[in-house]
């Protein structure tokens, strides 16, 4: 039997539309595309904005019981494929090895008009 649960907290930026920041189904939890919500960070720069976003995401998994090393799945959305380096470089500060399974794609725009959005499927052990 499936069971869905909504995950949210307050230490991650609240949805800005109708979703949720998570949602459990059984072992997994999906994770919604975060982005910098604040401006501030957005203006620092791609590699600021990049790290704003996995924080954002370790908050959510940490509000399912999880964390980086459970994500089996991430997608990166950005605004400019020549951010590519610089955001996979902070994203790969977040992992030890067993890398997710990923794609990278160039998008026209994001939310917010912000330079990055990830969104990340994990499981439980």
């Amino acid at each position: 039997m499936r069971k869905k649960q909504i995950i949210f907290t307050p230490n991650a930026p609240a949805p800005i539309g109708p979703y949720s920041q998570a949602v459990k189904i059984n072992s997994l939890v999906f994770v919604s595309g975060q982005i910098a919500a604040d401006l501030a960070e957005a203006k620092a720069g791609v590699k600021a904005e990049a790290r704003q976003v996995m924080v954002n995401i370790g908050e959510i998994l940490s509000a399912s019981g999880l964390n980086y090393h459970n994500i089996v799945k991430s997608s990166i959305f950005l605004k400019d494929m020549n951010d590519f380096a610089l955001v996979n470089e902070v994203y790969g500060e977040f992992f030890t090895g067993d890398f997710p399974a990923r794609e990278t794609v160039q998008v026209s725009r994001l939310p917010k008009d912000v330079s990055v959005e990830i969104s990340v499927i994990a499981i439980e052990d």
